[in-house]
């Protein structure tokens, strides 16, 4: 008996980090929604995934709202200063919906997060979107990972964090379809650890400078 696709909106697709997990994700049982404020950025991905895995259906919608209404799971690939905004956006078509977020809410020196100490993006995010299952993910993973998940014959760890066993069970599969090993980390408590344990690793890579500007300004996504 053939098994149901999900549907899986993705919005901020357009991105770096967007774009880096629709392509990821487009070889598995999904069917994909693409939205971007500049759709001019989604042709060519959209393009590649179709010509790749016709069977994804990526499909690229103009909103967000009715992106978010058509979908499953909504992941959502933006920085967290534009959360809160898309959360009020589709927070009638997002109940007992997953909603995953990758943000890391770091301000533009990576010094510090811009998060109080005792919450973290995904908790606010939860607040945000009451009715919603979110669920930490992709945080901690560069979107250069997305290319090669497999360093020295193992899979690159991502960790996952939320409140809902059925949701973590299911972005857990999400994970796996992206080419990573899948850690649940915990409940979305541990998602301020998740966020704190990326920053370190982003002042890190600064000190080195082993990527560029633009490397780590993707990473606030």
């Amino acid at each position: 008996m053939p098994i149901t696709k999900q549907t899986i909106a993705i919005i901020g697709a357009g991105g770096t980090m967007g774009s880096a997990i629709a392509r990821s994700i487009s070889g598995g049982n999904y069917r994909l929604l693409l939205f971007d404020r500049t759709p001019g950025q989604l042709g060519s991905l959209t393009e590649k995934i179709q010509q790749a895995h016709p069977d994804a259906g990526a499909k690229p919608i103009d909103c967000a709202h009715e992106c978010s209404w058509e979908a499953d799971i909504i992941v959502l690939a933006v920085p967290h200063g534009v959360e809160k905004e898309l959360a009020h956006k589709i927070r009638d078509v997002s109940t007992q919906k997953i909603v995953i977020s990758i943000a890391n809410p770091v301000d533009e020196d990576f010094s510090k997060l811009t998060t109080a100490p005792d919450s973290s993006a995904a908790e606010e995010l939860q607040q945000w979107l009451p009715h919603s299952k979110v669920v930490k993910a992709f945080n901690t993973t560069f979107a250069a990972d997305f290319e090669q998940p497999v360093i020295g014959g193992r899979q690159a760890d991502a960790f996952i964090a939320g409140n809902d066993e059925e949701a973590l069970e299911t972005v857990t599969e999400l994970v796996e379809t992206a080419g990573f090993n899948p850690i649940i980390a915990g409940d979305l408590s541990v998602s301020g650890t998740l966020e704190r344990m990326q920053l370190l690793l982003m002042q890190l890579t600064s000190r080195s400078k082993v990527n560029g500007p633009a490397s780590w300004k993707i990473l606030r996504n």
